[in-house]
């Protein structure tokens, strides 16, 4: 499978970039906030249309 080093630069990897990650968006928090604001809706709408598209897929499989 993998080796110990593999395995340890995975970790190490995923646990850099999640900072990173964290870091960055908590430094952008106020950008989101006002230019994103009704990005929740457009969420609901888009889990509504697949969850449509997957209602009548079962409904008329």
């Amino acid at each position: 499978m993998f080796s110990k080093g593999q395995i340890i630069f995975g970790v190490l990897f995923f646990i850099v970039f999640a900072i990173i990650i964290a870091y960055t968006y908590r430094k952008d928090f106020k950008l989101h906030k006002r230019f994103y604001s009704g990005s929740y809706w457009m969420l609901i709408a888009f889990i509504g249309f697949i969850a449509l598209i997957s209602a009548i897929k079962f409904f008329f499989k």
